[in-house]
């Protein structure tokens, strides 16, 4: 049987929102070992000088519990 745990992390990029994504991925990497998946909760772009800025994503980290 394995145990799963579920963390939000919002994360934000310039480039796009796949990119924003990897930037919760490389973050949460550093203290989460054995992430299994990431779920977009939610995303949002900032606009200035109608362009868009900043992309943003809500991202549900999922990783495995070691023993």
């Amino acid at each position: 049987m394995s145990v799963l745990k579920v963390v939000e992390i919002l994360g934000n990029s310039t480039v796009s929102w796949e990119d924003a994504v990897q930037q919760v991925v490389n973050e949460a990497s550093k203290t989460i070992k054995n992430i299994k998946s990431v779920y977009i909760k939610d995303m949002q772009a900032m606009v200035k000088d109608n362009k868009i800025s900043e992309y943003r994503v809500n991202a549900k980290v999922t990783f495995g519990i070691m023993d």
